[in-house]
């Protein structure tokens, strides 16, 4: 042992050191820990330079993780549902109760649009993927999803066959990927960059009243608990050649308006997205009759993660008047001629094993619920999102489960007089899944062109099959055809190879992608194999 020349303690032996300076080493370390977290969290919490920067990074860098795993395989999407019920097509046909009529509806499995009859007959068909609309220069979408995630939202049919309809793009932020105006052969009309979503309203004048959203990095005063940057929504009024006539600014609207307190109601998952505007509906005068909070032009808007519902002037931009009810994450509100509000309760049924949603009737004056519709225990109702109603002129209610990718409709009672269930199907991880029905509406024939109300044989009566990745849908897992045999056929075992009302294979032909001109053509051999042919192959002939 060696002695300090200074001290007359000893030095300690070379490579050792005391246990105060083992502790003294760990708690400087863990203090310094201590601080750098206690300073991240201080400049995060406060907004202060780089907290706002590091979580802007992080969140770009999720969107994109998000945006990479979700495009690894459509059927993992939140547009493909396990199955509920192995009916396809009509499986409750029209009774004397029902209101006749035709049905367009709109679904996840490709951007189409199908009008068909009371029987589930195809009478006509609107395709066009998003690849074929959207360029680079077009200033709408920089990186868009692969034409298997971006589907028809919404849909409108003009009395000429003309056809309006909203692109989104699943696993995309923003997913809103515009407006399309195509004619009855699927070809462009016109198109709209803006990220539309959603829905849209058509006026009487023709003018379009179009949900859109983009990103929006600011403060909002007084409401500084909001993310930023965050969705916002906006209103625009397209001209009906789809010239942009006017924007606004949604959130700001709200915060501007008496009604401003339901901000502060938002959960704390939704402040990246504090509205979620999900639906937009032109007020005529006979709606405005009897609803004393509104005049005929005005907008009706559902913000699902706010819980509320708000009408605006979009002359002015002032919303005059909003309010939160007896529903959760609500879809598609509605208002009726009887100044009621109708609209689709996604989460808020919590009664018994009928499922989780409802169709609800809310009177605003005393906001009690005069009318609902919340399914039956064998037939339980429940889409967690999308989803949307209408109210017939008979008092029926045609009703969208957009998860369990079913139409139906129901009586006053409660009655199902009509159901439709989407006839589309693939397999994956081995069981049956089932494309959502994004949106549907019940039409009266007599505002069409009669010569789009012909049904088409070859698609009406040919079997439908997913076209996406071969290996997610063996033959064996193929659609029946829009035709009342094929419902009833559901009621034994299907056998492959004998779909009914088709002298073909199942999952022989996909009559979605027929060319128009197409429709009454005898088949062919290259028909046959067109089938098999992967998705995009197959779209390009038919445009």
């Amino acid at each position: 042992m060696t002695m300090n020349p200074d001290k007359s303690r000893p030095l300690p032996a070379e490579g050792n050191t005391s246990r105060g300076d083992t502790f003294f080493a760990v708690a400087s370390l863990c203090g310094c820990a201590a601080i750098v977290f206690l300073a991240g969290a201080a400049v995060t919490i406060g907004n202060v330079f780089p907290g706002p920067e590091i979580r802007r990074a992080y969140e770009g860098g999720m969107a994109l993780y998000e945006k990479a795993t979700m495009t690894q395989d459509v059927h993992t999407s939140d547009l493909w549902f396990p199955e509920r019920s192995p009916g396809k097509g009509v499986t409750v046909p029209a009774t004397e109760r029902s209101q006749g009529g035709v049905t367009l509806y709109t679904t996840g499995d490709q951007p189409s649009a199908y009008l068909i009859d009371m029987d589930g007959q195809v009478l006509h068909q609107w395709t066009k993927p998003f690849s074929q609309v959207w360029s680079a220069d077009w200033g709408g979408v920089a990186d868009p999803q692969p034409d298997q995630f971006v589907y028809f939202r919404h849909a409108h049919v003009y009395p000429n066959g003309d056809l309006l309809a909203t692109y989104e793009g699943v696993g995309d932020t923003p997913y809103g990927y515009g407006l399309v105006k195509l004619d009855r052969n699927s070809n462009v009309v016109w198109r709209y960059p803006g990220r539309a979503h959603h829905q849209f309203s058509v006026a009487p004048d023709g003018k379009i009243y179009t949900l859109t959203h983009e990103i929006v990095d600011d403060v909002l005063p007084s409401f500084e608990h909001l993310e930023s940057p965050r969705l916002e929504d906006f209103l625009v009024v397209l001209a009906p050649d789809g010239e942009e006539l006017q924007k606004i600014r949604l959130l700001p609207a709200m915060a501007a308006s008496k009604y401003r307190h339901i901000l502060y109601a938002t959960s704390g998952f939704a402040l990246g997205d504090p509205l979620h505007a999900n639906a937009v509906k032109y007020i005529t005068a006979a709606q405005a009759a009897n609803f004393p909070w509104a005049k005929e032009g005005d907008i009706l808007f559902s913000f699902r993660e706010a819980n509320g519902v708000a009408v605006m002037d979009p002359k002015t931009g002032d919303v005059h008047w909003a309010t939160r009810g007896p529903w959760l994450g609500q879809h598609d509100a509605d208002l009726l001629d009887n100044g009621h509000l109708l609209l689709f309760d996604n989460y808020a049924n919590y009664q018994g094993e009928d499922g989780s949603s409802r169709v609800l009737e809310v009177d605003p004056k005393t906001m009690a619920i005069v009318w609902q519709y919340a399914g039956t225990k064998d037939h339980p109702l429940e889409s967690r999102i999308r989803s949307d109603q209408q109210r017939l002129a008979n008092g029926n209610t045609v009703i969208t489960e957009s998860n369990g990718g079913r139409i139906l409709e129901v009586t006053p009672e409660g009655e199902i007089v009509w159901e439709f269930m989407n006839p589309v199907r693939a397999a994956f991880n081995g069981q049956t899944i089932i494309p959502i029905v994004a949106w549907a509406e019940r039409l009266d024939p007599a505002t069409l062109d009669p010569t789009l109300l012909v049904p088409t044989g070859r698609q009406a009566s040919l079997t439908r099959a997913h076209t996406g990745p071969a290996s997610a849908v063996p033959e064996e897992v193929a659609s029946e055809s829009h035709s009342p045999a094929s419902a009833a056929a559901e009621a034994g075992p299907h056998t492959p190879g004998n779909a009914p009302g088709t002298n073909h294979p199942a999952g022989a032909l996909s009559a979605r992608l027929l060319p128009a001109g197409l429709a009454s053509a005898p088949l062919t051999d290259a028909d046959l194999a067109s089938a098999h042919r992967p998705f995009a192959e197959q779209i390009k002939e038919t445009n």
